[in-house]
């Protein structure tokens, strides 16, 4: 039953809530706000509609806007001169599912397809191939990373709630007009028909959207479509790289770490719950519950057999102490660090200190006495072989690569760079490792001058008894055959 509840937390995490947390916190492998001074992006999610769609094109033709319509498959199918419609006043044409149905209860083949059957419904309908792609509720799994070459996802910078109809034209016009400056993403919604909608709400959307075109006009600003957005933002951000390309000062060495956004504040909260759960669904333990540095848990090692020091063996099956970092201790290890090496250097202190707690505390627990290693897997990998941890390669699989996508996560937010950190390392840099350690080694360099010594008879006496048992029915087998 834990195994089959672990199974379900790891692949809930890894396949749902840390893509959804990466593509808000960290904009990762998604476009989701612009860098340019006068153009901003309209988009309009769950068209096309018959009555609403055409009011919409209507109204954008007069203020000369051009926007992006991320178009439901089967509603495109419906109604193909709307599509192109779209496709011939210059607007661009996305993908937002073939149903309004979430990425995280489908299989990704199942997404696919939904990708696949739409892309093509836009081609048939105008003869261009789109490559954006914008998933219901903006929800992505970990498998829409893996589409990056074949689909852009986009989502948004600013969404107003425009979906329902009680928010009203004028709360929804001053909403937007907080929002309009160049460089936002706007999501708006030109059917009102998808769950959770509210069927006359482009009403109240239209007449909003008009206010804000005038104004818009006003301040010389200029809805475009998103691809013209990417292709500006990356343009500017090329020459602003090239610009801070002098060399580095004495002041910009000693710049002030970024305070924390509110929003990154509230991923790290969840975060830090999410983590409160686990452990108290798999009861993981500490020796320092005041100011735990990791938590550990026994578990049989499933594995390929790997030497540690000493040429001792761990093979599939043995019992290890498996630890598990406190985030809440890293994250504040990686606000106060530097660097790289001081957040490494802090941490090795920290992981120094305790384990003389954890080797006292295998001691007292007779439970833990026939553990025979530390394991864990970790990114932040420099320094642990003074320890006495063996450092290794993670064999490639499943496990490696959905390690690597949790790890990274886990190291933009620790990491006194954040998500900047991830962008300047080589690949070889973010690869986890596996680290294990002899149990008699922890006992014989971090006990208690020769406290590890009541350890080693227990494991001798349990050896003998386990000698006796066996020789007892062996015995028991002869005479059992010899009866028959």
């Amino acid at each position: 039953m834990e195994t089959l509840l672990l199974g379900l937390f790891y692949i809930s995490t890894l396949y749902a809530f840390i893509p959804g947390v990466i593509t808000r916190l960290f904009g990762f492998r998604v476009f989701r706000h612009g860098v340019s001074k006068d153009n901003f992006a309209l988009t309009f999610d769950d068209g096309p509609d018959p009555i609403y769609t055409p009011k919409l094109l209507d109204l954008l033709e007069l203020y000369g806007a051009k926007a992006t319509f991320f178009v439901v498959g089967s509603n495109a199918e419906k109604y193909p001169e709307l599509v192109q419609r779209m496709h011939e006043e210059g607007h661009l044409i996305g993908i937002h599912n073939y149903v309004h149905k979430t990425n995280w209860l489908m299989a990704p083949a199942t997404v696919k397809k939904q990708i696949q059957k739409t892309t093509k419904i836009i081609h048939d309908i105008t003869g261009v191939t789109t490559h954006y792609y914008r998933p219901p509720w903006g929800i992505v799994n970990l498998f829409d990373f893996a589409k990056r070459n074949e689909t852009q996802i986009v989502l948004w910078s600013a969404m107003f709630g425009d979906w329902r109809q009680r928010i009203g034209a004028d709360r929804l016009t001053k909403r937007m007009m907080k929002k309009l400056r160049g460089g936002e993403v706007f999501l708006l919604h030109d059917c009102g028909t998808t769950l959770g909608a509210n069927s006359d709400a482009p009403v109240q959307m239209l007449i909003a959207l008009e206010r804000v075109l005038q104004e818009a006009q006003q301040r010389g600003l200029q809805s475009i479509r998103i691809d013209e957005m990417i292709e500006i933002s990356h343009a500017t951000k090329k020459k602003g790289a090239f610009a801070s390309s002098s060399p580095v000062g004495e002041k910009s060495q000693h710049r002030a770490k970024p305070a924390l956004t509110r929003t990154k504040k509230f991923i790290v909260s969840l975060w830090l719950l999410w983590e409160r759960i686990f452990h108290f669904l798999f009861q993981l333990k500490t020796t320092n519950q005041e100011d735990p540095i990791f938590y550990f848990r026994p578990r049989p090692y499933h594995g390929e057999t790997v030497t540690m020091v000493g040429d001792i063996p761990l093979v599939s099956g043995d019992r290890v102490l498996e630890l598990h970092f406190d985030n809440k201790k890293l994250f504040q290890i990686g606000t106060r660090s530097r660097s790289s090496i001081h957040l490494a250097i802090q941490m090795i202190r920290g992981v120094e200190k305790t384990l003389p707690e954890l080797a006292q505390y295998v001691i007292e627990h007779p439970e833990l006495h026939d553990v025979k290693a530390l394991y864990g897997v970790t990114m932040i990998n420099r320094g642990p072989e003074q320890l006495g941890f063996t450092v290794m390669d993670l064999p490639n699989s499943l496990f490696a690569k959905t390690s690597k996508i949790y790890l990274k996560f886990l190291m933009s937010v620790i990491h006194p760079s954040g998500g900047a950190r991830l962008k300047q390392s080589s690949p070889k840099e973010l690869v986890p490792k596996l680290l294990v350690m002899p149990i008699e080694l922890l006992l014989e360099r971090y006990s208690d001058g020769g406290s590890h010594r009541k350890l080693k008879d227990d494991r001798r006496k349990q050896q003998e008894g386990t000698s006796e048992i066996t020789e007892v029915q062996e015995t028991e087998a002869v005479f059992s055959t010899s009866l028959t």
